[in-house]
């Protein structure tokens, strides 16, 4: 059971027999990865049940060599959204959308097979850019964009 007290940000973190056999397979068995075994001995140490250690999040980051804040986020994480994302990373979330699409990408292609502008031999990326904006397909677009689409 897990839960979160007040305004305080204090997670407390009491684990039941079958979880603490789990996290201490992943600490002492098998192979995991550096950091989840890292957060379950974290998360073995700050338990407040009968059989944890009740250990303070300063005695866990002195033992660990870790810091305070680290051990706060992992007991947070366990009560908020629960055990598998306590014990692995957090995925940062994508902050941008895909600027060219599958449609777009075949507007690009079709764009691109087409002749060149007036005054040029060829294609560049950056004209490729310019002109997918000027047709209204993407508000705007970097010609790293195009050159990675193009690549595929």
């Amino acid at each position: 059971m897990y839960e979160g007290i007040g305004l305080a940000k204090q997670y407390r973190v009491r684990l039941t027999q079958e979880e603490r056999t789990g996290l201490e397979d992943v600490v002492y068995k098998g192979k995991a990865a550096a950091h989840k075994r890292l957060h379950a001995q974290i998360l073995l140490k700050a338990d407040v049940s009968g059989a944890g250690e009740k250990r303070t999040d300063s005695e866990i980051s002195a033992a660990l060599g870790i810091s305070t804040r680290t051990v706060e986020r992992v007991r947070q994480r366990l009560v908020q959204e629960g055990m598998e994302a306590a014990l692995n990373r957090a995925q940062p979330p994508r902050l941008r959308s895909r600027v060219i699409d599958g449609e777009n990408e075949a507007h690009l292609i079709a764009l691109a097979c087409t002749d060149a502008p007036d005054g040029r031999s060829r294609w560049t990326l950056r004209l490729l850019g310019q002109r997918m904006v000027e047709l209204g397909y993407v508000e705007s677009v970097a010609h790293e964009t195009i050159r990675q689409t193009l690549k595929k």
